[in-house]
C-alpha cells in the first residue's frame, strides 16, 4: 500500500496547484498515515469495527488519486423533493455546485483555501489520511446575527466512474455571534466499493445554533468515515441526528468541547441496519467549564448478521461544576446472529454535576406482540407498530419541524 500510496500523492501534487506550504503539510500527513496505516481493532477506538479488515474484505486495494480537473454531470434525481434548501454537490469528491440562492449573500462567505489544520490529542490516522489528500478545504463563514432563511444540503454523491476509490473531504463552517445554521448531509451512491473519509469542523461563537442532519438511507457497498469536530462558546448550541441504515460501513464520530458558559450539545442517532452491515457512532463530548449540558440518546434495529456500536464518553473537567450529562443507547436485535457493542464512560473531576449514562439490548417482546395480534394486527403490522414505538422518541427529539417531518417520511416513521 506505502508504494499506491506514494504514487498517487505525487499525481496529486502534479496536477494541483498547491503552495509549497501546502505541500510540506500535505508530505508531513503523507508520512504519519505511512506510519500509522488505517485503524485496527488494536487501537481502543476500533475495538468493535476493524475498518483495516473491512477494508482488505470489502474493497481489497485501494486507489488514493481522484481526477478533479474533469466535472461529472449532476443528475437531479438526487435531490430531495418537498423542501426549499441551498446546495453543495459533491460528485466523486469533486464539488460541482455551490447555490445559496435562498440567502443574502453578503451575510455569507465561502472559500477554498486551507487556513490551517485540525489536530487532536488522541492519534487518528484517518484525520492524517485526510488531510494528505484533500483537495480543497471549503469554508462557510455565517456572518454575525444571520441565520440562513432555508436548510443547507451537501449532497454527497457518487457514480459509476469511480471503483475501489478512496475519497477525502474537508468542510469548515464558522458560525459568529447570533447566526445559526440548518444542514442536512445526504448520502446518494450509484458506485460500489469506495471509502468516503470526511473531515468537518464547527466553529460555534457566541450564542450561535448548529443543527446537523446526517442521512445515509439508501443501501450500497461503500464504507464511509466522517470526523466532526465541534467547539462551542458561551451559549451556543449544537443539535446532532444521525440516520444510519445505507452503507456497508459507516462510522460518525463527534468531538465536541464545551468551552463557554451555558453552552450545550445534544447528539440523537439511529442504526436500521440489514444483512452484513456494520455501523459505529462515537462521541466524545468534554465538558470544561461551568453550566454545560450533553444530552445523548442512541437506538438501534438490527436485522440478521448485522453489527452496530455506540462508544459515548462524557469528559467532565474540575472547573466544569454545574454539568447536566445524560447518554442512553438501546437496541432491538431482530435476529440471534445482530449484534450491538456499548461502550459508555464517564471521567468526571468535579463533584457538583448530574451525569448519568445506560445502555440496554433485547429482541422484541413477545407478549406485546402476542397482544397486538389479539387485537387484529398480523405479526408482521404488530412487529412494525413496536419497532415504529420504539424509533419515534429519537426522531422527536428534533428541533426543527421542518426537517422533522422530512425525516420521519424517509424512514416511515408514524406518530
Amino acid at each position: 500500500m506505502t508504494e499506491q500510496l506514494q504514487l498517487d500523492f505525487d499525481k496529486i501534487i502534479k496536477t494541483s496547484n498547491f503552495s509549497k506550504k501546502d505541500i510540506d503539510f500535505k508530505k508531513n500527513y503523507l508520512e504519519k498515515f505511512i506510519e500509522g496505516g488505517f485503524p485496527s481493532r488494536k487501537q481502543e477506538n476500533w475495538k468493535f469495527l476493524d475498518i483495516s479488515q473491512i477494508i482488505k474484505k470489502n474493497i481489497g486495494d485501494l486507489s488514493f488519486f481522484n481526477d478533479y480537473s474533469i466535472p461529472n454531470k449532476i443528475n437531479p434525481s438526487i435531490f430531495v423533493d418537498g423542501l426549499e434548501h441551498n446546495k453543495i454537490i459533491f460528485i466523486n469528491g469533486r464539488v460541482e455546485k455551490i447555490d445559496f440562492n435562498y440567502e443574502d449573500q453578503n451575510k455569507i462567505q465561502i472559500s477554498d483555501k486551507i487556513e490551517k489544520n485540525i489536530t487532536f490529542d488522541n492519534e487518528n490516522s484517518l484525520i492524517d489520511l485526510n488531510n494528505a489528500f484533500t483537495n480543497k478545504v471549503f469554508k462557510i463563514l455565517v456572518k454575525k446575527n444571520y441565520s440562513l432563511n432555508k436548510p443547507l444540503i451537501v449532497y454527497h454523491s457518487t457514480n459509476e466512474k469511480i471503483r475501489s476509490r478512496n475519497i477525502n473531504l474537508r468542510l469548515d463552517f464558522e458560525l459568529e455571534e447570533n447566526s445559526s445554521i440548518r444542514i442536512i448531509d445526504f448520502f446518494v451512491d450509484d458506485s460500489d466499493k469506495n471509502f468516503t473519509n470526511i473531515l468537518y469542523n464547527f466553529d460555534l461563537k457566541k450564542n450561535s445554533i448548529l443543527k446537523n442532519y446526517k442521512i445515509d438511507k439508501f443501501n450500497n457497498d461503500n464504507l464511509k468515515y466522517s470526523f466532526n469536530n465541534i467547539e462551542q462558546e458561551a451559549n451556543s448550541v449544537s443539535e446532532t441526528f444521525i440516520l444510519s441504515s445505507g452503507s456497508n460501513f459507516f462510522k460518525n464520530e463527534i468531538n465536541c468541547n464545551l468551552k463557554g458558559e451555558y453552552s450545550s450539545a445534544f447528539v440523537n442517532g439511529i442504526f436500521s441496519l440489514n444483512e452484513n452491515q456494520q455501523h459505529e457512532i462515537r462521541t466524545i463530548i468534554n465538558h470544561l467549564v461551568e453550566n454545560t449540558k450533553s444530552y445523548q440518546l442512541i437506538k438501534s434495529v438490527l436485522g440478521k448478521l448485522s453489527k452496530a456500536a455506540y462508544q459515548g464518553k462524557i469528559f467532565v473537567d474540575s472547573k466544569a461544576q454545574k454539568t447536566d450529562g445524560y447518554q442512553l443507547s438501546k437496541a432491538i436485535l431482530m435476529d440471534e446472529t445482530s449484534e450491538f457493542n456499548a461502550k459508555p464512560e464517564l471521567e468526571i473531576y468535579a463533584d457538583d454535576v448530574k451525569c448519568s449514562h445506560g445502555s440496554a439490548s433485547g429482541s422484541l417482546n413477545e407478549n406485546s406482540i402476542f397482544y397486538l395480534m389479539s387485537r387484529g394486527l398480523n405479526y408482521q403490522q404488530s412487529k412494525e407498530l413496536l419497532i415504529n414505538g420504539f424509533l419515534i422518541d429519537v426522531v422527536e427529539k428534533i428541533t426543527d419541524s421542518e426537517i422533522k417531518n422530512l425525516i420521519k417520511n424517509m424512514i416511515g416513521l408514524k406518530e
